[in-house]
């Protein structure tokens, strides 16, 4: 019986298994009730009795070594498997860059996120417009330069349809329908039929913000602007409002910021003057609000616009526009960190 004993041994210490059914089967016939050691402890009960306790003790060594073996072939198959469960069979061979986002909606975010916190909220509409609420409505003239073929990209030739030149036209709509308070911001994509080039393109973005109420004064506007300012370019930005023109507002401004480069004590950047312009603003034309059905003598407001390149230019100091739109991936990787 010790020569029995020691061939199992030599043959359990040898055991292999390719798959999980192979060592069901090893185990069957080992360790099973009808196995192979089973039947030798069995066959225990014929043993003399001077020799039971050295069997005995082999029997128990036996069967600890075919337990052993099975539990460490079925730990090796489990890790197998644990390690197999984490493969995406799908995934390509090389490892796939994770994009990253653009730098244009990652300022346009930034602008909306500030707005909002002062309680605006977004505000969309169509990019193919008609003359009405792109121009009309914002009180433009029949004979004003914008409405002309340079300046406008018309859909087929018709007079009355064409790309939106501004999102103010989503002002229009939104005032159409809702009635004041109205506090929105607009942002979106617009067209203009001009040459590309460094510093301009026939596409941009914008975002504009209206505010319409009672007794908004300009105040409301100006401390609205300071407030945007610091907290896009810092807590030490000034800002200055220049009187300008625009058919939609009145009185209305052009808005410079101190230049953040040299603290506004002039360089190259800002061409010496310390400041950069950065938007346009205004209070609502009263023609504006009676156009879009609001009482002027009840209501005022204001809005303010600005282009989205021309922020992102600022912040990230990116000289060329049709960078913007080329999708040069060594570009865009160069904002990895700013979302």
């Amino acid at each position: 019986m010790l020569e029995k004993i020691n061939n199992l041994k030599e043959q359990i210490s040898a055991l292999q298994a390719d798959s999980t059914e192979a060592l069901e089967a090893l185990r069957i016939k080992y360790l099973s009730k009808k196995g192979e050691i089973s039947a030798l402890f069995n066959e225990f009960r014929t043993v003399p009795a001077d020799q039971k306790r050295e069997i005995g003790v082999k029997l128990n060594e036996l069967k600890n070594l075919a337990t052993d073996k099975i539990n460490e072939l079925k730990a090796a198959f489990e890790e197998k498997n644990d390690a197999d469960a984490g493969i995406d069979l799908t995934r390509s061979a090389a490892d796939v860059p994770l994009g990253t986002r653009h730098p244009i909606s990652l300022v346009r975010k930034e602008i909306i996120d500030i707005f909002v916190r002062l309680g605006f909220t977004v505000a969309e509409g169509p990019e193919v417009e008609d003359d009405w609420h792109v121009f009309s409505s914002l009180n433009f003239a029949e004979d004003h330069p914008a409405r002309d073929m340079q300046d406008t990209f018309f859909i087929q030739r018709s007079p009355d349809i064409l790309l939106r030149t501004h999102t103010s036209s989503v002002q229009s709509r939104v005032m159409e329908v809702t009635k004041p308070p109205i506090r929105i911001i607009c942002p979106g994509r617009v067209y203009r039929n001009e040459a590309i080039s460094a510093r301009a393109h026939c596409f941009f973005h914008q975002v504009e913000a209206l505010y319409v109420d009672k007794n908004v004064s300009y105040s409301d506007l100006r401390q609205t602007l300071l407030y945007f300012a610091r907290e896009m370019f810092g807590p030490d930005t000034k800002i200055r409002l220049r009187p300008s023109y625009f058919p939609f507002t009145e009185p209305s401004a052009e808005m410079d910021i101190s230049c953040d480069l040299c603290g506004g004590k002039g360089c190259s950047f800002c061409k010496h003057t310390g400041w950069v312009e950065i938007l346009g603003c205004g209070m609502v034309d009263p023609n504006v609000l009676e156009a879009c059905g609001i009482d002027s003598k009840e209501y005022s407001g204001f809005a303010l616009g600005m282009g989205i390149e021309r922020i992102t230019n600022l912040k990230y100091r990116v000289k060329d526009l049709r960078m913007f739109s080329e999708n040069d991936v060594r570009f865009l990787e160069e904002f990895e960190s700013a979302h």
